[in-house]
């Protein structure tokens, strides 16, 4: 067993609930694709920094996705079908659940890291 940073290599969780590593580089998410049909019954588990608020909305039409806060502090907002509603992360081990099918976004109060279990399948994206 070797050590890995989720900062530089994500886990993919894949459909026989099998992990495997993947280095965090350009081609990423075109690998994730070809590499497990699409993503299709995968999950993500990554972590990201930031130091701004999103500049588009996501959403996981496949599952929930599983958002933790390990420094800073951030809003997640999620649009549910008739309102947004917010979550706060404001210390470390805070965490939100984005529900499947929820539309979502995020402002970023001050440099951050959160980590996210994803499941990536017909993830899309649209402009904030």
């Amino acid at each position: 067993m070797s050590a890995h940073n989720i900062l530089e290599t994500f886990a993919v969780m894949d459909s026989h609930k099998k992990l495997h590593t993947e280095a965090t580089d350009s081609t990423l998410y075109q690998r994730l694709d070809e590499n497990y049909n699409q993503f299709k019954n995968c999950e993500l588990i990554s972590c990201y920094s930031f130091d701004k608020g999103w500049d588009s909305w996501e959403i996981h039409p496949e599952g929930d996705e599983l958002v933790v806060l390990l420094s800073g502090k951030v809003t997640f907002l999620i649009e549910s079908a008739h309102q947004t509603l917010t979550s706060d992360l404001i210390k470390a081990g805070d965490y939100a659940i984005v529900p499947k099918g929820c539309w979502h976004t995020a402002d970023v109060h001050e440099p951050s890291q959160v980590l996210f279990i994803t499941p990536g399948e017909g993830t899309q994206h649209r402009s904030r």
